[in-house]
């Protein structure tokens, strides 16, 4: 029985899914099995992943289910006593297996292992452009009332969970377009400790494309993971929910800000940001939100193509290794 099983949900990935494989083939830790599941895929996914050669590696096809639904087939075939979740288009450095075991195996009241994220945004041809570090949060133990502030996991390609975990959880909802990962996190940490490992372990893609409509989504899926999350607070943590509005406010500026390329998105954004200030006045005396006024303002008064072009261009890796994208 193989120590780890690593689960990559797989749709129309044919772009990113050998990278991705590959990042896993380059761990040092190598007690795993990797289990790709084929999410309805109508391009060259299935022959890419049937072309690569690894006794470790196991193919499952389905008819398209969705991301949350392909990792809970995922979790039926999988056998190793952690598990695992990559998505298609996500990246890991090669000690990311490695150090959260490690974390795990020391800390043997905690269920769940988290690292830091970088995010990644690339360009058409698929080259990485720009590097951004997520804060450094190090939130251990019982993380329940931080967890329902904020996700500071990140990704869906963070965690590593042991198997006991995962069966006192459940299944992810398959009834979430996104958010389905903070829904989840949330559940197990209802139930178990976290422990972080304090390193930028895992690479976040993130592809030119109509970023709008995504946030569309996103927006829809959280505020109904919120009503579930706080649905299930106990009393005592009610009063946090205007926190995790906030939260969710500022996120939703700044996806807007990052990647707006008209004044439309630019208004979204100016939206989410006073409806965060009037909630919490004070989130202006945090740095963060200060910056996401800067950035509107500069967006305001400059062509938001250009602002981006600029902040693109001035963020660095900062110690960060960065990844090999090409074949």
């Amino acid at each position: 029985m193989p120590q780890v099983s690593v689960i990559i949900p797989a749709y129309n990935a044919e772009r990113t899914i050998k990278q991705t494989i590959e990042s896993v083939q380059q761990q040092t830790f190598q007690d795993f099995e990797l289990i790709v599941i084929n999410d309805g895929s109508k391009d060259r996914t299935v022959e890419l992943v049937q072309s690569i050669k690894d006794d470790r590696l196991k193919f499952f096809s389905y008819e398209n289910g969705g991301l949350p639904v392909a990792r809970n087939r995922g979790i039926s075939h999988a056998t190793g006593e952690f598990i695992a979740f990559l998505d298609a288009d996500d990246l890991w450095t090669p000690d990311k297996l490695e150090l959260q075991l490690t974390a795990l195996e020391q800390h043997p009241e905690a269920g769940v292992a988290y690292s830091w994220t970088s995010f990644m945004d690339v360009n058409d041809q698929g080259e990485a452009v720009s590097f951004l570090p997520s804060p450094q949060y190090s939130f251990e133990g019982n993380v329940y009332e931080k967890l329902l502030v904020s996700d500071f996991i990140h990704s869906g390609s963070n965690t590593l969970i042991r198997r006991q975990a995962i069966a006192s959880a459940g299944e992810f909802d398959p009834t979430l377009k996104s958010c389905e990962d903070w829904d989840y996190w949330l559940r197990l940490a209802t139930r178990w400790h976290f422990v972080v490992v304090p390193k930028h372990q895992i690479f976040y893609r993130r592809t030119p494309g109509a970023m709008s409509s995504k946030v569309e989504v996103m927006k829809e899926a959280a505020l109904i993971a919120m009503e579930k999350a706080y649905k299930a607070a106990p009393p005592e943590l009610q009063y946090l929910k205007s926190y995790t509005l906030n939260s969710f406010h500022k996120y939703c500026a700044g996806q807007y800000l990052e990647h707006c390329t008209d004044m439309s998105d630019v208004r979204k954004a100016q939206e989410h940001l006073w409806s965060a200030i009037r909630l919490q006045p004070k989130t202006l005396l945090d740095k963060a939100t200060q910056k996401l006024v800067i950035k509107f303002l500069l967006k305001r008064v400059f062509s938001p193509k250009i602002v981006s072009y600029f902040f693109h261009w001035i963020r660095k890796p900062l110690g960060i290794p960065a990844p090999r994208l090409q074949p």
